[in-house]
């Protein structure tokens, strides 16, 4: 072979020595915005249906979408359901379902109360509200992961438990805790500065927390391995049985910080407390662009869209059209949702 047709092993792709490195061919990803766009399109994807749901209600009445007074209502009740649709993006992603979190937070919420209610500190109601959640998703992670059952049927069956249980109990009376006003709980965790609502930026700070856990941390990473393929999670040294305890243990702590903060919200615990956000919450998170098949999510995608489903009834009453809208435009939201994501992010089973 002549010396002409030998490779240049230091130069295997022929670059001349003066051409610039600028020159070397690059992958269109590489680009920091390109790159952006696609690891968080199903996020960017519920980002622009928000938009544009706004928009239209914002067309059809923009006397009442130009004032503060309409986002004060929504940022208020807002994050109830951003801490349960966070953790249930864990649970989606390791391939379960939750379904008694309404309970676990009408649970929680109901111990909260009785701790209150005796005159013990709201701290201390808050902490046995948190360890109540987290024995309720660990006996719900324990019944689905060591005994076997279906997680659908498995929450099911706990919703309707936990429900019947605090029903037969307080026997359908509520509970007034008018003390709350002058806690320090409430001033810390559910009053307002400068008109917007202090639970709104607990709840942020939770929904960026969980996105550092899903995404930069080893548990997260677990979730996602383990609902993509547990055998392969099983052989690389996973537990895959205790990541799967943990998600249930996760959504029971959300349930949990949901009910308190639903509570200091109207002073008031209700025996139904919790209901109301079955299908919403679920609703956001696959809105939100986390898949049923497991294996992949997005938190702030689970966000976004509770935030959207928030606006949905207020929007509908707003534009002018009465409430018998709101079922119908719940459902037209969800169906183009998830018709744009599977438009616009590829299946991977």
């Amino acid at each position: 072979m002549s010396k002409a047709m030998e490779p240049d092993l230091q130069n295997p792709l022929g670059l001349s020595r003066d051409e610039p490195a600028r020159a070397q061919w690059k992958h269109p990803s590489d680009h920091w915005l390109r790159g952006f766009v696609l690891d968080n399109r199903a996020s960017l994807g519920t980002l622009a249906v928000f938009v544009v749901m706004m928009a239209v209600f914002m067309v059809a009445n923009p006397t009442v979408f130009t004032t503060w007074y309409l986002y004060s209502s929504v940022l208020t009740t807002l994050p109830v359901a951003l801490f349960v649709v966070v953790p249930l993006v864990f649970v989606v992603t390791c391939g379960e379902i939750d379904l008694s979190f309404p309970a676990t937070m009408g649970f929680a919420s109901w111990v909260f109360a009785l701790v209150v209610q005796a005159g013990y500190d709201p701290f201390l109601g808050i902490a046995a509200a948190l360890v109540t959640g987290m024995l309720l998703g660990f006996l719900v992670g324990s019944l689905v992961v060591y005994g076997g059952l279906s997680s659908l049927i498995a929450t099911l069956g706990m919703n309707f438990l936990l429900r019947g249980l605090i029903q037969i109990i307080n026997e359908g009376k509520s509970m007034a805790l008018t003390s709350l006003a002058d806690s320090w709980a409430y001033k810390i965790f559910s009053s307002q500065v400068y008109g917007i609502p202090v639970q709104i930026f607990w709840a942020i700070a939770f929904v960026v927390l969980s996105a550092m856990l899903y995404n930069r941390h080893r548990f997260g990473a677990q979730v996602r391995v383990v609902g993509d393929n547990p055998d392969s999670a099983q052989q690389m040294g996973i537990d895959v049985k205790r990541v799967r305890v943990k998600v249930f243990v996760f959504v029971g702590i959300g349930a949990a910080i949901a009910g308190t903060f639903s509570v200091m919200i109207n002073f008031t615990w209700w025996p139904t407390a919790g209901d109301g956000y079955l299908l919403p919450v679920l609703a956001s998170v696959f809105v939100g662009g986390t898949p049923t098949w497991g294996g992949i999510g997005t938190v702030a995608g689970g966000a976004i869209g509770a935030v959207t489903v928030s606006f949905i009834q207020t929007g509908v009453v707003a534009a002018g059209l009465s409430g018998f809208y709101v079922q119908f435009f719940n459902g037209l939201i969800i169906i183009l949702s998830l018709l744009g994501h599977k438009w616009n992010q590829a299946r991977y089973r």
